[in-house]
Formats: structure tokens, C-alpha cells, sequence
């Protein structure tokens, strides 16, 4: 997890990037939309995390050992956390 500056310092980054290429026009005061797009990116990391600890204890209940870091672990750390992410609807395709 990102600390509370380090998210805080993304959320000023992000949005003086979109507003200085006009990707978006804000409707409301500055320092409302920042705290939004604050509260989005902490609401997505804790969504990450939930998956990532799902993915990391299925891994574990599997009877043979699978090393962390090894190949195997890593293609299916990959397949489950898609599977999770399209179960919880935030699958990108």
C-alpha cells in the first residue's frame, strides 16, 4: 500500500496532467475533485490488495508446494488474479 503523501502527491500529478492537456474539465472546486480522484485511487488499492492476499492463499492451499517467484507460481499468480478481478467486475477486457 502507497503512503498517504505518496497518494496524495499522485492525485496532484494526475490531475494537473489531464487538466493541462484538457483531458478533463473539472465541474467542481479543485480541491473537491482531487479528494474524489484521492478517494478513487485508495478505494482501488484496497481492492488490489484484497485480491492479492485471495490470489497468495490459493496459492498456498495447493498440496504440492509452489515457490514464490518461480515460473510456475508466477503464471498462475497471473491466471488467478485475472479470474478474481473479472469476478469482482474489473476485468480490463
Amino acid at each position: 500500500m502507497l503512503s498517504d503523501e505518496k497518494v496524495s502527491h499522485l492525485t496532484h500529478v494526475l490531475f494537473k496532467g489531464l487538466t493541462d492537456k484538457a483531458l478533463i474539465e473539472p465541474v467542481a472546486e479543485e480541491g473537491k475533485v482531487r479528494r474524489e480522484v484521492k478517494r478513487s485511487i485508495v478505494s482501488f488499492l484496497k481492492v488490489s490488495e484484497e485480491i492479492d492476499l485471495s490470489v497468495r492463499k490459493k496459492l498456498q492451499s495447493f498440496s504440492r508446494k509452489i515457490i514464490e517467484g518461480s515460473p510456475e507460481w508466477e503464471v498462475l499468480y497471473k491466471k488467478f488474479y485475472r479470474e478474481e478481478t473479472a469476478k469482482r467486475g474489473l476485468a480490463s477486457e
